[in-house]
């Protein structure tokens, strides 16, 4: 008789501990067999997603949405991001976008903490995380970025002070005279139409809004210059030869979400 063979099952993790019993605002990760992910204790919002499958890929919709200013300018010189999480958009950024410079501003320590266990690539002469308040940072005087992507949240949601008019004017300011600031605002957020207010003071009509599938994320697209408005959308929505195709296959169902958006504009 042949022996019998049998296969080990996979065990599940220890669970981590209950996001609410650690010291609100406070990042915890929480891990399953398929993702590990980015909340901050007192808020049941999933912050960041990574696929253990698939670190590199854009896990959650409104990051791939983000990526839409490729459409306008398919390889920025220059991005700066306020605000780190879990690091998804700078580490895809850094993957697929090997001529860019990033630079990434986070206030807090314990997120900036957690990069590794995101798969975050380490500093090097083309890529930094930088602890500091990304408005002092911005107001301090930046060169001009091409891409400005702001995805700032903690436990009680974006922080007031990237609410303010003054930020926005310091986005603007911040830009390359054909720069794209990008900014992710929660639709049910109280400061989600204040912001927007701010956002039209700043950058007048050269702004557009895509809503997510879950009618959760508002992400607004806004530029310095007249590049919305003299972008072949349809040449856009051909992949750049210089993209990668595993990029270009997660990002061009939510670029053709873009095109429509703009289209019944």
């Amino acid at each position: 008789m042949l022996g019998a063979f049998f296969v080990p099952v996979p065990q599940p993790m220890p669970p981590a501990p209950p996001v609410h019993d650690l010291p609100p605002g406070q990042a915890q990760l929480r891990q399953t067999r398929e993702a590990l992910t980015l909340q901050f204790a007192g808020s049941p919002s999933i912050q960041s997603s990574m696929s253990l499958l698939n670190p590199h890929a854009l896990d959650l919709e409104y990051t791939r949405l983000m990526m839409g200013f490729l459409l306008f300018d398919s390889a920025p010189a220059r991005i700066l991001m306020i605000g780190l999480g879990g690091g998804s958009l700078p580490k895809f950024c850094h993957r697929y976008l090997p001529q860019a410079d990033i630079e990434v501003v986070e206030i807090d320590p314990g997120v900036i903490a957690l990069r590794d266990a995101f798969r975050v690539p380490p500093d090097d002469a083309r890529f930094r995380v930088m602890q500091a308040d990304g408005k002092a940072h911005l107001a301090g005087g930046v060169a001009p970025v091409d891409v400005l992507l702001v995805d700032a949240y903690d436990g009680s949601g974006m922080p007031a002070e990237l609410c303010e008019s003054s930020f926005f004017e310091d986005c603007h300011r911040a830009l390359s005279p054909e720069g794209i600031l990008v900014v992710n605002l929660h639709l049910e957020s109280e400061t989600c139409p204040v912001c927007l207010d701010h956002l039209r003071a700043s950058f007048g009509t050269a702004l557009f809004e895509v809503i997510d599938d879950d009618m959760t994320n508002c992400i607004v697209f806004a530029c310095k210059g007249e590049r919305f408005a003299e972008t072949d959308l349809g040449a856009a929505l051909r992949k750049p030869a210089h993209l990668a195709k595993d990029a270009w296959r997660q990002l061009a169902p939510t670029f053709k979400v873009i095109e429509a958006t703009l289209t019944m504009r």
